[in-house]
């Protein structure tokens, strides 16, 4: 699937912006700079937008004082939009909007505050993973809260050709509830689900390497959180593999930290990358909120 850019009449005759693209100094990454998410943005923009997310897999937009309906906008001119299985957490009058976050209000949780604990790519869990997801910042502690993006393509190239042949052809199990439990004993947020939110996640079977759609590049598709086990492969056999390409995947050669500041809005390609919360002290408040946009089946 391509991102659209067929733009409604007066998109396209919205005059251009005036932005910056910049690279990180990291293996990944890139930072938009000028652009107002919240104003129509012309078709040679959009495209140039595309074009840089497909080649740093990461964008961060620096200063989005926009609303959640422009957050929406902006993320549906990738494709539809995911309504995620924890509907606790749907921001009011924005189903579209998960909210992750550690602040409690009146005793209960606002938001999936363990959201991104363990190394993942967003959906993976079912038959069609997510394209990417937007992550506005709307309230940032004053220390913690980074997250880690790992490059899936570096990963799949670094690894030892014999390895390569032997994991191609392999199949492996996602699963949504694969660690729900137990990080529902060890934390307040998670709500217990129900059995209508249990059949939405039903386990999915994915490549163990995938190929962009839109890049054709290959890249590792298991991750720590969702991957259960290698089909066809005995457990032990499985379990083994499993940990070596967890271990291989986030080496630190592979990784951007993205250190939060007020009101980025961060756009990553969850066919290219994984990534994983760092972590916020307890006693301090962090709110964002996040679309995903729909994907393909991987192949």
């Amino acid at each position: 699937m391509t991102a659209s850019i067929a733009p409604e009449s007066a998109t396209r005759a919205a005059p251009p912006q005036q932005f910056e693209i910049r690279r990180f100094a990291a293996p990944v990454g890139a930072e938009v700079v000028g652009l107002d998410i919240g104003r129509p943005i012309n078709e040679a923009d959009f495209a140039r937008i595309h074009r840089a997310h497909l080649d740093h897999h990461v964008l961060v937009f620096r200063d989005q004082q926009v609303s959640p309906a422009d957050h929406v906008a902006f993320s549906r001119r990738f494709g539809p939009l995911e309504i995620h299985v924890l509907h606790q957490f749907h921001l009011p009058g924005h189903p579209e909007i998960l909210i992750v976050s550690n602040i409690k209000e009146n005793g209960e949780p606002i938001g999936l505050g363990d959201a991104g604990v363990y190394w993942h790519s967003d959906i993976s869990y079912k038959e069609k993973p997510s394209l990417g997801s937007l992550l506005h910042a709307q309230e940032l502690p004053s220390e913690g809260g980074d997250t880690l993006f790992a490059d899936q393509h570096l990963a799949w190239e670094a690894l030892d050709p014999a390895l390569q042949q032997r994991i191609l052809p392999l199949a492996a199990e996602h699963s949504y509830l694969a660690k729900y439990e137990e990080l529902r004993a060890k934390n307040p947020w998670r709500p217990k689900l129900s059995q209508a939110q249990i059949d939405q996640v039903t386990p999915a079977v994915q490549p163990v390497v995938r190929t962009h759609p839109e890049t054709g590049r290959k890249a590792l598709f298991v991750s720590e959180h969702f991957t259960t086990r290698i089909v066809g492969l005995p457990q032990d056999e499985s379990d083994a593999l499993l940990a070596e390409l967890f271990a291989h995947s986030v080496k630190p050669e592979f990784v951007y930290r993205h250190t939060w500041a007020p009101h980025d809005l961060v756009f990553w390609d969850n066919r290219s990358l994984m990534h994983l919360a760092a972590g916020t002290p307890d006693h301090l408040r962090r709110k964002l909120y996040r679309t995903t946009i729909q994907g393909d089946t991987p192949f």
